[in-house]
Parts: structure tokens; C-alpha cells; sequence
């Protein structure tokens, strides 16, 4: 018998957290965060951290562990959340995976094999002077099974990591065994969602919300903090704000651009989570 796992999913701003501590109060669970940023210490506004109050006392972990600094990847996840998830089952209570990232969802709880390969940070860097075009190009010359599943979704980061794995790997991402045996009994959950023009009023809403809660002031602080390191300027939320803070928009554009960014963003998170055959996504 695999062991039982409870996985809240959707996009931003569809209910997860409230959900899942709904969930946790039902099934004496604990919550495992699956949000990549919600891993990075400080970033809290824009990524909607939950606060001590919204928990309710259920614990929640992979939550502000690292410094915005590090790159933590996907394959870091998977082996913090199995053992947090171990955990959690150690002590007679139920794991409750929740969040929006669905890569972290696929590697932890879906039968997709990871290919563990260390950052190669020189690599990385001479590929990020690149153009998404020229990866593209590149990644068509030595792997086009790969290229093939590429959309217009997919970012230039993920293209940096995916051509960064076939050099270090020395071969296709499409030769590599990518499929193993899901390893818990999952049950997969999803917010109800009303209507498409409804989820976009909520995050219309936190939009607001942030700016009332004061990203403005939050994004100073980490830009003296950190300076302008990847994982801060790539955020949604905080390079919106950093092009106001720099002259490019006006505080009204920079709060219109979080809002359509975020909308495109949970568009992406849809199509993502439509992949996964357990979920009915209507919307």
C-alpha cells in the first residue's frame, strides 16, 4: 500500500492556502508549500506568504528556508518536501502538498524522473546571453524532440536549465528515462473555479492588496538587501515595481502590469495542471 497524500493545486489567487488549512483542520495534516518562491526568505508580499495569523497553527513547511540568492531548483524540492512528507507520516499525520508550482508537483508526486544534474553556473552564465530565440535554435540543433514540446510559455530560464542539463548530461533530454512509479497514493484537490473572469477579479483584487500591504517598500528593502539578483528581478511582483522605482512606469502602470503579468501567469499554471488527467479544469 503507498502511502497517502493529499495535493491542493491551482493557479495564484484561486483559495489554496485557505483550502488547505481547511483540509489540515479536517485530516489532522500538516502543509508542504509546493511555491518556488515561497521558499526565498524575505520575499513575502509578492508572493503571497502566508502569515503566522492565516495558518491557524498548522505547520507548514519549505517555507522562507534559503536566501534569495540561491538558486534552489526543482530537484532540491523534490528531496526536502520527501522528507518533510516522511515526517509528517512519521508522526500519524497527513501530508498536504500545497501550492501553484507545477514542476514541483510533477518531480515530487508524478511519475516524471527528474535527471539529477549539479548547476553549472559558468554554463549557465554564457547561455543567458542569449537571446530565448537563439536557445531555442540552439536546443533544436542538439535535442528536437525536446524542441518539439517547447511553447511559447516556456521561459528562457527553463531553456538556460533544460540546455544546461543535455551539455553536462552529453546527451538528449529525450534519451534520458524520464517516467518511474508515482511514489505515494496521491488525491489531488483543486479550488473551485467559478469562471475565468472570476479568478481574474481575484487577483485583480490581491494586486490592490499588495500595494496596500506595501510591496513598494518591500522591494526597496531587498534591493538594498540583495541587490538585483536573478531570483528578485525575475519575480513577478518585484520587477513590476523595480521598472516604477526605475522611471520606466508610473506606480498605476507598474500596479496594471503586476495584474496582466499575473493573469498571463495563471493562465500558464492552467495549462500546466490541464496535463495532469486526475484534475477537470473547466475553466
Amino acid at each position: 500500500m503507498k502511502k497517502k497524500v493529499i495535493a491542493v493545486v491551482g493557479p495564484t489567487a484561486s483559495g489554496k492556502t485557505k483550502l488547505a488549512i481547511e483540509l489540515a483542520h479536517q485530516r489532522n495534516g500538516e502543509i508542504v508549500s509546493a511555491d518556488s518562491r515561497l521558499v526565498y526568505k524575505g520575499f513575502d508580499i509578492a508572493s503571497a506568504k502566508p502569515t503566522i495569523e492565516e495558518m491557524e497553527g498548522i505547520p507548514h513547511y519549505l517555507i522562507d528556508i534559503v536566501e534569495p540568492e540561491i538558486d534552489y531548483s526543482a530537484g532540491d524540492y523534490a528531496r526536502d518536501a520527501k522528507s518533510a512528507i516522511e515526517d509528517i507520516l512519521s508522526r500519524g499525520k497527513t501530508p498536504i502538498v500545497a501550492g501553484g508550482t507545477g514542476l514541483y508537483f510533477r518531480v515530487l508526486l508524478e511519475h516524471y524522473n527528474l535527471p539529477q544534474v549539479e548547476t553549472n553556473y559558468e554554463l549557465r552564465n554564457q547561455l543567458e546571453l542569449k537571446t530565448r530565440e537563439e536557445l531555442i535554435e540552439d536546443l533544436k540543433a542538439v535535442d528536437k524532440k525536446t524542441y518539439e514540446t517547447i511553447t511559447q510559455d516556456t521561459s528562457k530560464r527553463r531553456l538556460v536549465r533544460i540546455l544546461e542539463m543535455i551539455t553536462t548530461l552529453n546527451k538528449p533530454l529525450s534519451e534520458i528515462e524520464t517516467q518511474k512509479e508515482p511514489e505515494y497514493d496521491v488525491e489531488w484537490i483543486m479550488p473551485e473555479l467559478v469562471s475565468r473572469e472570476w479568478l481574474y477579479d481575484r487577483i485583480n483584487r490581491r494586486v490592490d492588496i499588495m500595494f496596500e500591504q506595501g510591496i513598494v517598500e518591500e522591494t526597496k528593502s531587498l534591493l538594498a538587501k540583495h541587490g538585483r539578483i536573478r531570483n528578485f528581478t525575475e519575480t513577478i511582483g518585484y520587477k513590476e515595481v523595480l521598472a516604477y522605482l526605475d522611471g520606466v512606469w508610473t506606480l498605476e502602470e507598474a500596479k496594471d502590469k503586476l495584474k496582466q503579468h499575473t493573469r498571463n501567469y495563471a493562465k500558464r499554471q492552467l495549462t500546466w495542471f490541464r496535463k495532469n488527467p486526475m484534475l477537470n479544469i473547466k475553466i
